[in-house]
């Protein structure tokens, strides 16, 4: 399987992302820059965390802008998975491939430490390798990952299982539903604050961010059979 790392001014997660997918799960990485109009040649892609374009106006908000956006929504549009995390998750709101927006942490203070989660779903292309409400330690690094939505974008979440990671115990950024994690409509494109790459082995401090991983090569695995 081949994983597309985007890559952008301020990206810092990328390489932690890159040794996710190849020298921890096995399957072919490459880094691709922000200027890049096509990603027909991948199986999935992976907007990593970081500080796009500094941050500048509001997380995410530039990034939405550069070329290879385009070619990240069309990839989406084509049930591709794009997973986005942190920075990444910011982008995806911003492009509108998934609602709500972020704002600063309740704290007022960047936030980096292991929190634990709980799999809200565990019946999608990025969680299927978890059990049902399994409790998970994933770290997170963030100034603004206080997720919030309307009532009526929290219902339609809700009622559509939307939701696939909650913090469990405490919300350590004030996050509305105690939100982590949530998919879009097609339940192909994935964003989340905590960081499944740096939680990919024991050296690490612990493996559970792996098994999101090695979920989204089961599912492209199956798929391919199927469609061989």
């Amino acid at each position: 399987m081949r994983f597309a790392v985007i890559v952008f001014p301020g990206s810092n997660c990328d390489i932690d992302m890159f040794h996710a997918i190849q020298d921890e799960l096995g399957e072919q990485a490459e880094y691709v820059w922000h200027d890049t109009e096509s990603l027909d040649d991948y199986d999935a892609i992976l907007l990593p965390g970081g500080f796009s374009y500094g941050d500048y106006l509001r997380s995410g908000a530039i990034a939405r802008f550069s070329k290879v956006m385009k070619a990240v929504i069309k990839a989406a549009e084509e049930g591709k998975p794009v997973l986005g995390v942190c920075n990444g998750f910011q982008i995806l709101l911003e492009t509108g491939l998934l609602p709500g927006a972020m704002r600063r942490n309740e704290s007022l203070k960047f936030m980096c430490r292991p929190v634990q989660l709980q799999v809200a779903n565990n019946q999608t292309i990025f969680s299927s390798a978890y059990q049902q409400g399994e409790e998970i330690t994933i770290p997170i690094a963030h100034g603004e990952g206080n997720y919030y939505c309307d009532e009526a974008t929290l219902k339609s979440l809700k009622d559509n299982n939307r939701i696939v990671f909650t913090y469990s115990g405490e919300n350590p950024n004030g996050s509305l539903g105690d939100i982590a994690g949530i998919i879009n409509e097609k339940g192909n494109v994935l964003g989340m604050m905590p960081h499944p790459e740096r939680a990919v082995d024991q050296l690490l401090g612990g493996a559970d961010g792996l098994k999101l991983f090695q979920s989204i090569v089961k599912q492209w695995r199956e798929s391919y059979a199927v469609n061989a």
